[in-house]
């Protein structure tokens, strides 16, 4: 499973950060630049919730073979694609599979891992996440000097990579066979509710990771996936000796922080544009935002049955992917009219409300006594 998620975000953080270099070079917009990403994670989180629960019907690990081989089919299209708002339409396509196998592979690892190292085993599978970002975007902006076919061939391979290590997992145990998929029960809703944590502060993340390069050549600093680079390794030093301690001492204790580190770290960004502080901004958001989505995971799927926990997951990414296709398709917005800083200001200030939220809606849905506990 981690080399299976090394090759998904290989594949992802190669074409975003170029794509949008791509739309702009086919004239395109800094808006349409920015929607590159907004429309991929708008069209997952609204299809999370359902891929999710179709996951845990269909099963989970035929689900990631066939949105394996369906973005094989979208990275070849793209290379050929050339008009913007041809890849935005194929794109906004793409993020429904992309919600598959998100949803999916979330789901998959849990049922991996025992409920008293959850937060620690989902922090482990994600190192191999934030690996990935640490090398694709300078891995995909050197392939795009020569030539924009050369990302969209790489990243076909990689999803070929991808589903055959999906084929030869073993599959497991599916939920509801033969009862009405359309029921009340789809959607895990106080799952949604909590999640809506998780957009406060991914909004900044979106914001990042369509524009911080541009953000960075426009200050002169180089190479333009320092911030990317940075940001991962900082999340690779922190999370296993982070993570672990929530399973120990409570989920509570470590996710807290996190959301207070995060807002620091996007108002660093918002302050300058330097190398330090790029470097600032990296360490103080890596140190709260690698930690953070690990520990939630883990603490809200404790309160939801185990058969159901591609639902669960799919609403856990609804609201983070809207964070992100919001984030990044504002800071286009933004950036066009007021600058980076006044697109990252913002960021700060919205991921500043995720503290105070949490605590106020944990209280009034997560306080219950869970439906399910895992086994």
């Amino acid at each position: 499973m981690c080399g299976f998620s090394f090759a998904v975000f290989l594949s992802a953080f190669m074409l975003l950060p170029t794509a949008p270099l791509r739309i702009l070079s086919l004239g395109g917009s800094s808006l349409a630049a920015g929607s590159f990403l907004g429309l991929l994670t708008y069209a997952s989180a609204l299809t999370a919730p359902l891929t999710g629960a179709l996951a845990d019907r269909v099963g989970r690990r035929r689900t990631l073979v066939v949105c394996g081989l369906t973005l094989v089919v979208f990275a070849a299209a793209y290379a050929v694609a050339a008009r913007p708002a041809l890849l935005l339409v194929m794109v906004l396509m793409q993020g429904i599979f992309w919600s598959g196998l998100l949803s999916g592979s979330a789901a998959y690892i849990t049922g991996v891992i025992p409920e008293s190292r959850r937060a620690e085993g989902i922090g482990y599978w994600g190192l191999s996440t934030m690996l990935a970002i640490a090398v694709a975007p300078n891995v995909g902006l050197w392939l795009y000097e020569r030539g924009w076919w050369l990302v969209c061939a790489s990243a076909c391979l990689l999803n070929l990579v991808m589903a055959g290590i999906a084929f030869s997992l073993k599959e497991q145990p599916r939920a509801e066979v033969g009862q009405p998929f359309l029921t009340r029960r789809l959607l895990e809703w106080r799952v949604l509710v909590t999640s809506l944590t998780l957009f406060l502060y991914s909004f900044g993340y979106g914001s990042i990771t369509s524009f911080v390069a541009l953000y960075t050549r426009a200050n002169g600093v180089t190479p333009p996936g320092l911030y990317f680079t940075a940001l991962a390794l900082v999340v690779l030093a922190t999370r296993p000796l982070v993570v672990p301690l929530a399973d120990r001492f409570g989920h509570l204790a470590v996710l807290l922080p996190c959301f207070v580190l995060m807002p620091i770290g996007l108002g660093v960004l918002a302050w300058s544009g330097s190398r330090v502080a790029l470097l600032l901004s990296a360490v103080v958001f890596g140190c709260g935002f690698g930690s953070a989505y690990p520990v939630f995971a883990a603490y809200v799927t404790r309160k939801v049955e185990p058969l159901r926990r591609g639902a669960a997951f799919g609403a856990i990414l609804a609201a983070f992917d809207i964070g992100i296709g919001t984030g990044s398709i504002a800071a286009g917005w933004l950036v066009g009219h007021s600058g980076f800083r006044a697109a990252y200001a913002t960021a700060a200030v919205l991921a500043a409300l995720a503290l105070p939220y949490f605590l106020w809606i944990e209280r009034r849905l997560l306080d219950r006594p869970a439906v399910a506990r895992a086994a």
